[in-house]
């Protein structure tokens, strides 16, 4: 087992608090996941849908060994509902807009799962329903956007509930990034920043039901446009030594 470090010993409604109040970027419309196709094999599920942003589509991709416990791509229960464009358990200082009708991903056993998108994405947003008496455990950091409940926020479908985020020491360097569930039924919504392909989670324990489903800012190109490396040229690492050298000369 690895070492539990509680992220400033602040949990629940302080952490949303202070997470929302810090200085990062803007508010932003999210492009949230259309899910289309879900395939149960033995012990098993797939599930397909697509980003559509403002100039591109990305393909998404979600794969659990364990199974799932149901998956909605078209009708059903809308279960993003709750509060307007302000006041949703998954809109917040960074997150424009909730999800957008009924789809979702239903989850039901403790165990690893992955998204993949086929294109690099940037800051995605995972927004998740009733975490009650599970938490999830991903590779990767992530800051805790909002709760229903907490910071003026509506309850979500199931009700409120708090969590935490919860940064576990794997050692050798490694680490575990936590979402908890400290009491009730926790709605709301966590962002990864930066640029992802891929983000891996486990679930820490079986529980009928949670859901979630992810959007994005853009993909990588739309967002960061400036960061893409220009192709690496000997002649132009030459032409940098040079002028690093001239520059020493006329210092000196």
């Amino acid at each position: 087992m690895g070492t539990f470090v509680r992220k400033n010993g602040l949990v629940g409604a302080a952490l949303v608090a202070m997470l929302a109040g810090s200085p990062v970027a803007g508010a932003a419309p999210i492009f949230w996941t259309d899910w289309t196709t879900g395939t149960s094999t033995t012990g098993g599920f797939t599930g397909n849908g697509t980003i559509t942003t403002g100039t591109t589509s990305i393909a998404v991709t979600y794969t659990n060994a364990q199974g799932i416990g149901f998956f909605q791509s078209s009708g059903g229960i809308d279960y993003w509902v709750n509060g307007d464009a302000t006041t949703s358990p998954y809109t917040s200082a960074q997150v424009d807009n909730r999800p957008a009708g009924t789809d979702i991903v239903a989850l039901q056993y403790a165990g690893s799962q992955t998204l993949t998108f086929s294109q690099a994405v940037a800051n995605p947003v995972f927004a998740f329903v009733s975490l009650n008496g599970n938490g999830y455990a991903f590779d990767r950091d992530f800051d805790l956007l909002s709760l229903g409940g907490v910071d003026g926020n509506a309850c979500g479908y199931w009700g409120c509930g708090s969590a935490s985020k919860v940064v576990v020491d794997l050692g050798g360097g490694n680490f575990e990034y936590q979402l908890d569930s400290t009491g009730g039924e926790p709605h709301g919504a966590l962002q990864f920043k930066g640029t992802f392909d891929s983000v891996t989670w486990r679930s820490l324990s079986n529980e009928y039901w949670n859901g979630f489903t992810v959007g994005v800012q853009g993909s990588a190109a739309e967002v960061f446009p400036g960061d893409v490396p220009e192709p690496y040229s000997p002649a132009l690492f030459l032409l940098g030594v040079s002028a690093l050298v001239i520059a020493r000369r006329i210092r000196r």
